[in-house]
């Protein structure tokens, strides 16, 4: 009987505090993180374990922009563990002075699809100037710098090395410091963790927009770690501060957070999908195969009309991968690649996020296809030829193709594209925040 009283007076409890939550919600529309009895009462009942850098720079660093004029880096992924815009926050917090947002591929309202590009404008819910950072520029300029002090970013990565928001905080740091202003860093969550890190180190030779600085293809860092390693060892030098995440460890996989998850883009609509996408997004870059985008399952299917479902999964399911198994799998894209064709592969199916090397995956993906297809599956197909600069530079460099056409295994490409590896990871460590 007691313990049944105690429950009841525990659930009472907590219900009282989701009561005055709300009730502080409501009264002050956009702001519930700003005060604690609503924190507090959503970490009692468990539904959030990490505090965001957004979240932790509104309770403790409002000193690093009171009086200045604040530019914010941004996209739908902004927002704090309650779905609020750090837009919202920001504009309608009477101590921050917000002035203009900046937007990364896809735009600060996610209204641009991938590759297009983002056209500067006025923000219609702001009425803020809206510049674009993925267009005729990749790079704030002196002229929409002019009016601002510091530049925040606030925008959630996958953890690879070719998404393009990591990119976009590194040309807004340069900007900072080439024009005198200060640079600002919401600190994010990396959705594959902290400790997986795979592939090689960029090529300075194939830098680009999907790799413009030299760090493995799984990096393995948050975006406020990175921001430091950019910072110091790449000599960027900006006046850098990161507002810091609290209670994350380095083993959290993004459930482990118990934030919610906003589509970083329109093919990462889960943050699973963040780990499939380094599995398949290296040789998705060749046309004349499909990964699912068009489909129901972005970066979880391999597939085309000229595969053999069963015969493709038994080859791989033989390999015994870590931490991954592969199902026959039967689909029509609706869009992109084969649009509307009846195409076989497989489904690949993560078993466990601690063993699986999701970059090796995809390489014995793509010399399986090579070696039971080797009329289809090659680069001398018309649909890849024209993709093999893009190729390249996801790899971060030419030798993952020389391998692949030299018919050399997965095992023999994976040696030579980590060769670079090791030696990175002592200057990545100096970098750690967690």
């Amino acid at each position: 009987m007691r313990r049944n009283q105690w429950i009841c007076a525990a659930l009472t409890a907590m219900i009282i505090a989701g009561l005055a939550c709300s009730e502080e919600a409501w009264a002050k529309p956009g702001r519930a993180s700003w005060y604690d009895p609503c924190e507090e009462a959503s970490r009692a009942i468990g539904k959030v374990k990490v505090r965001l850098g957004n979240e932790v720079f509104l309770a403790k660093h409002l000193d690093w922009v009171r009086g200045k004029r604040v530019g914010l880096i941004t996209n739908p992924t902004g927002v704090n563990s309650e779905l609020v815009s750090t837009v919202d926050l920001l504009m309608e917090h009477p101590e921050v002075n917000l002035v203009a947002l900046f937007g990364p591929e896809h735009g600060v309202r996610g209204n641009y699809s991938g590759g297009r590009s983002v056209e500067n404008a006025i923000d219609e819910r702001t009425g803020l100037p809206l510049y674009s950072l993925y267009g005729r520029t990749h790079k704030p300029t002196a002229e929409m710098l002019e009016n601002i002090d510091v530049l925040a970013f606030d925008i959630q990565d996958i953890g690879s090395r070719s998404y393009t928001y990591i990119w976009t905080m590194a040309r807004g740091m340069e900007a900072a410091a080439e024009h005198g202003k200060e640079f600002l860093v919401l600190d994010r969550p990396n959705p594959l963790g902290g400790e997986l890190v795979e592939g090689n180190v960029l090529d300075p030779e194939f830098r680009s927009g999907i790799g413009y600085l030299p760090i493995p293809y799984v990096h393995g860092m948050t975006v406020g770690e990175l921001a430091q390693l950019f910072n110091d060892h790449f000599g960027i030098g900006c006046k850098l501060k990161v507002a810091p995440l609290e209670n994350w460890k380095r083993s959290m996989t993004f459930p482990d957070t118990g934030l919610p998850w906003i589509h970083t883009s329109p093919h990462i609509p889960e943050p699973d999908t963040s780990l499939f996408y380094n599995v398949t997004g290296i040789f998705g870059e060749l046309n004349g195969i499909n990964i699912g985008v068009g489909y129901t399952t972005p970066f979880k299917l391999v597939g085309a009309p000229w595969i053999d479902a069963q015969e493709l999964t038994d080859h791989l399911n033989a390999k015994r991968l870590p931490g991954v198994r592969f199902s026959p799998c039967y689909y029509q894209p609706y869009y992109y690649h084969f649009e509307g064709e009846q195409c076989q592969g497989v489904r690949i199916h993560i078993t466990d996020t601690g063993k699986v090397r999701p970059c090796a995956v995809g390489f014995h993906v793509m010399t399986a296809l090579r070696d039971l297809y080797p009329e289809e599956f090659n680069f001398e197909v018309p649909a890849n030829q024209r993709r093999i600069g893009m190729f390249d530079k996801a790899c971060g460099t030419d030798q993952v193709r020389k391998d692949f056409v030299a018919g050399l295994s997965a095992e023999a490409i994976i040696a030579h594209w980590e060769s670079n590896l090791k030696p990175f990871l002592p200057i990545r460590a100096k970098y750690l925040l967690y």
